[in-house]
């Protein structure tokens, strides 16, 4: 057997040395037509790309799966670190849950016992917004509810942001609402927590203007607006929104409400309180008048 490994040698080594010389020899070959520039070799080079390139599809397989897997293993990777997110986040949803309800119970408890009575202005109707007519003069939008649902002129409206506009033009299924940046538009506010009183003047752009300042300098970027209730326009408490520094350097308004998708309105229903004509009911109730003595007694 050691007679014969010495054999096998010699008979491998010169095929080995022919199949290397000839591989060499044909890409040396390959290479030299390819570099010719005619076009008759133009045509023989694409038609054997065009049978030889199609049946490689196969090699591509498991390079493809492979990307596949990856693409997919990061994508459950992101999914799994979001549910873990948003597990940590309804954690805090129930915290916060159990908070607003203890606190919910006590408000109710302190308003019983101060005998609290509430705004009616507190109750609202929905309504659709039907059409935007805003233009660079006029800044309103359309509502599906009037007068056959109860609404009146003047009522506030809000997109449970933010207050909106007011009802200004009542029909039977319908509701005109002016928005809060129309050039007709004047409400009454109050600035927290220096509680400055001012005027909103709505100009058409979405930053609109404070009026009527009697201190400016009390009054802070970022201070919240709310409507102050002044004259009976709107209810007050309703946020407006923040203060902010125009480019003109004037106090403006950053309003709270979401122009951009206004889908639904609420309409405030804002009743007139009871007006008190007698101050000396509030100190002691009025006494029947006592009945007139029998003259026979």
């Amino acid at each position: 057997m050691a007679q014969d490994r010495p054999n096998g040698d010699s008979y491998t080594r010169p095929v080995r040395r022919i199949l290397v010389g000839g591989m060499v020899l044909l890409c040396l070959a390959i290479f030299l037509f390819w570099r010719i520039d005619s076009p008759r070799a133009e045509r023989f080079r694409a038609q054997i790309i065009d049978t030889v390139v199609p049946s490689f599809d196969w090699a591509l397989v498991p390079v493809t799966k492979v990307a596949n897997m990856v693409r997919d293993f990061q994508s459950y990777t992101r999914i799994y670190e979001q549910n873990q997110e948003l597990r940590r986040e309804l954690q805090q949803m129930k915290a916060w849950k159990e908070a607003a309800l203890q606190l919910e119970q006590e408000n109710a408890k302190l308003l019983d016992l101060n005998k609290v009575r509430l705004d009616p202005s507190l109750t609202f109707i929905t309504g659709v917004v039907l059409a935007d007519s805003g233009s660079p003069f006029r800044q309103s939008v359309l509502l599906n509810v009037g007068a056959r649902d109860g609404i009146q002129n003047g009522w506030a409206t809000t997109d449970g942001l933010g207050l909106v506009g007011r009802v200004s033009g009542v029909g039977d299924t319908s509701a005109r609402v002016i928005l809060l940046n129309d050039t007709n538009s004047r409400i009454p506010v109050t600035i927290q927590p220096s509680g400055q009183r001012s005027i909103l003047a709505g100009d058409n752009t979405a930053l609109p203007p404070l009026d009527f300042l009697e201190a400016a300098e009390a009054v802070r970027p970022g201070d919240r607006v709310i409507s102050s209730g002044d004259g009976g326009v709107f209810p007050a408490g309703l946020l407006v929104g923040q203060v902010v520094l125009g480019t003109d350097k004037q106090l403006r308004v950053r309003l709270a409400a979401d122009y951009e998708r206004l889908e639904f309105l609420r309409v405030l229903r804002s009743h007139p309180g009871e007006r008190i004509t007698d101050p000396g009911s509030l100190v002691a109730p009025t006494r029947p008048p006592l009945p007139p003595e029998d003259s026979n007694g």
